[in-house]
């Protein structure tokens, strides 16, 4: 077993730390504080390749696997989640047209993605349906040539910035399962009947664009169906474990970050004449948190690895990294926070930032319960 990475992957790995510390640290407040979108950094994110980290070359993107993907996000979470999640989030719901989309979606939906033209999303919330996927009541019927799409969406990330979302749609109300009466269908945003409305007043990660969307009889052509009609739960399934895994990266990301400020904070910060990184019960807090850093680093990087390889632990191992590194976050954040003690409770130092974007790594993709519920399935060999 080789534990080394690359060195393609340590330059990656530099270079987006680099451009981190340069461009999203010095306005990263700014952002938070204003909660607006931040289109000037997506575009330099786009300039490097960072939009489109796993859309193939052949269609714009750079062509990486979950791995580097997990080692680009981890760097830049490290310094700001919201900024971070608005550049890597642009390609959000592009798995879905990577393995099952015709070459004509690609070609219109990938590329400019992975150029930086535009961004897109996956639409799967409702203001009743967050975690009971198989219950959204979004409904497209078909009339001749096209989808007319009915219903709204909530929590979606680029809602009110995005050019287009792949958008999981109830096609069939009469199929015999629950499972199959559902699929995949790109919307554009320009759509008649489309509307979004953006979403304030969140907990973190406020530069991330958040919104409610609308579906008021919208209508797409037909070559929008993506992939089989009816196999959109399952598509949807597939990619769990990816997406899971990507927030895994997240986590550990925002657990790095506060465990730098936190050593950083320790060595600088004196009491008693002294720094407060010579008492044994800070140096204790620090120890910790790097070890459950890396402890959560070692089974993300398992979970990426598993999911480039196809493994058969990877549904297991994707719930796993994802519980346990959103847990590692917030409580590692809470450190950070308690080792700044006063100066930490206010935005004048990174932490508070950090231990408020924590949050929301334990909601999306999958509830912290969810995982543990399907980390027990694979366990005991249940299906659905």
């Amino acid at each position: 077993m080789d534990f080394e990475l690359s060195e393609e992957q340590k330059q990656l790995r530099d270079e987006v730390r680099r451009f981190a510390d340069n461009e999203i640290r010095p306005v990263a407040t700014e952002y938070d504080v204003e909660e607006k979108f931040p289109h000037d950094l997506h575009q330099k994110g786009a300039e490097m390749g960072l939009t489109g980290l796993t859309i193939p070359i052949e269609h714009g993107g750079a062509g990486y696997g979950a791995l580097e993907a997990a080692i680009v996000t981890e760097e830049l979470f490290a310094v700001d989640p919201g900024i971070a999640l608005s550049i890597v989030a642009a390609s959000f719901g592009s798995d879905a047209l990577r393995a099952f989309g015709t070459e004509n979606q690609k070609e219109r939906f990938l590329e400019p993605v992975a150029m930086g033209d535009a961004i897109m999303g996956a639409a799967i919330s409702e203001p009743d349906v967050g975690s009971d996927v198989s219950s959204v009541s979004t409904q497209a019927e078909k009339d001749r040539d096209e989808w007319v799409i009915n219903g709204n969406k909530m929590w979606i990330t680029n809602g009110s910035v995005g050019d287009y979302f792949v958008v999981l749609c109830q096609t069939d109300p009469d199929a015999d399962d629950r499972y199959s009466g559902f699929s995949q269908i790109v919307i554009e945003s320009d759509r008649d009947g489309f509307s979004s409305e953006k979403i304030t007043g969140k907990l973190g990660i406020r530069a991330s664009d958040t919104a409610e969307l609308i579906f008021d009889d919208v209508r797409v052509p037909e070559e929008n169906l993506v992939g089989t009609e009816g196999a959109g739960f399952l598509q949807l399934m597939q990619f769990f474990d990816e997406t899971r895994t990507a927030v895994a990266a997240q986590g550990v990301g925002i657990a790095k970050g506060a465990s730098e400020r936190a050593l950083e904070y320790a060595q600088e910060r004196e009491q008693f004449d002294r720094p407060i990184s010579d008492f044994q019960a800070i140096q204790h807090r620090l120890a910790d948190m790097h070890t459950k850093t890396e402890a959560a680093r070692q089974l993300t990087y398992k979970s990426a690895w598993s999911v480039d390889n196809k493994s058969e632990q990877l549904t297991a191992l994707a719930s796993m990294a994802k519980e346990y590194s959103s847990r590692i976050a917030v409580d590692v954040a809470d450190q950070a926070v308690q080792i700044h003690g006063g100066s930490g409770y206010v935005n004048d130092f990174d932490v508070e930032r950090l231990y408020r974007d924590a949050k929301i790594t334990q909601i999306y993709e999958g509830t912290t319960e969810i995982q543990k519920n399907i980390i027990a399935r694979e366990l005991l060999g249940k299906g659905f």
